[in-house]
């Protein structure tokens, strides 16, 4: 049996579908950022990120009209407008490159976890493997410009310790505990999406065309600004640091580089991406003030998300992923 003639599974062509997807969405911002970038360093990443990102995309589409599926829209060159005012500083464009490589590592890795065919285990993980070498130069340079920021930072114990009492579950009631390390991991990553995606609305509303969207944005702003109180709140209580802003590192212009579908669409991964780390973080949670910040974060999410979904089904912009069939039409068309 060749392994690579094998039909691909719903959960395989629903991983290229969204590798494709999101893929030309971050394809289209990178190309701007590069048009704008000034730092030679800088540019030259984006400029191996934009090519890293059009082989990809090749790659996708074989897969995909190889099965006899239709290639999705997606985002293309009607969605940036060229030679448009700088929106963003280039340090946030290195921050931006970086968070989003993120994403994609996970996502990558997801795409990986549910595929069979050989030629397609083969592709992604050559796609995570662009995407760690991506992960490893924007951290060093963000090191070298001084623009990164580690988390906090522990002293060692001197023996290891048991848990001894139930107050160590006591977040809300009581004298409560200090954070734990793993609880810090999920906080520390959850305050650097929030930011993102509060530092993106900012700047997606100073440009978009629609007043709808453009109130999406600011109630995507606000939301996004009272998860990071929230979160920040809980760092301090501890005395412990918690990652820079970057509005500063948007400029004034009101000049909009990207369409309201793609901007709209860009917020909206952002948040539904956001669920799968919150996800994490409430898993990971042993005080019962994170487990309510959580579930709380996850339900305004949902909110956020929702609203999200009438916009872009009004305006014709959501596209329908592959469906399963459906039986009961089939038999009606004997």
């Amino acid at each position: 049996m060749d392994k690579n003639k094998l039909k691909l599974t719903s959960s395989e062509i629903g991983t290229l579908w969204g590798e494709y997807m999101n893929g030309t969405m971050t394809d289209v911002v990178n190309r701007y950022m590069f048009s704008t970038i000034e730092d030679e360093s800088i540019k030259a990443l984006f400029e191996d990120a934009i090519k890293t990102s059009s082989k990809q995309k090749k790659q996708i589409v074989a897969f995909i009209e190889n099965e006899g599926f239709p290639v999705p829209i997606g985002f293309t060159e009607s969605d940036l407008n060229k030679g448009t005012e700088k929106l963003f500083t280039d340090i946030f464009c290195l921050n931006y490159l970086h968070i989003m490589t993120l994403h994609g590592l996970l996502g990558h890795t997801t795409s990986l976890g549910v595929s069979v065919r050989e030629d397609l285990r083969h592709f992604y993980d050559s796609c995570d493997n662009d995407a760690k070498r991506m992960y490893h130069q924007t951290i060093e340079l963000l090191l070298e410009k001084g623009n990164f920021q580690r988390d906090p930072l522990f002293y060692p114990a001197t023996n290891p310790e048991f848990i001894s009492s139930q107050d160590f579950t006591d977040g809300i009631f009581g004298k409560g505990r200090r954070l734990s390390a793993p609880e810090i991991i999920s906080i520390s990553v959850n305050l650097k999406k929030s930011i993102m995606a509060k530092t993106l609305s900012i700047a997606f509303s100073q440009v978009a065309q629609s007043k709808e969207v453009r109130k999406f944005l600011e109630e995507s702003e606000n939301t996004a600004d009272k998860q990071i109180q929230v979160f920040s709140k809980i760092m301090h209580a501890d005395n412990l640091p918690v990652p820079r802003s970057w509005e500063t590192e948007v400029t004034i212009s009101t000049d909009s580089p990207f369409s309201d579908k793609l901007m709209l669409y860009h917020i909206g991964f952002l948040f539904q991406a956001a669920q799968a780390y919150h996800g994490t973080g409430l898993a990971s949670a042993m005080r019962t003030d994170l487990v309510t910040t959580y579930e709380g974060t996850i339900l305004k999410n949902l909110m956020v998300t929702k609203k999200w979904f009438n916009i872009m089904v009004k305006n014709k912009w959501l596209e329908q992923p592959p469906l399963a069939p459906n039986r009961k039409e089939i038999a009606k068309r004997k």
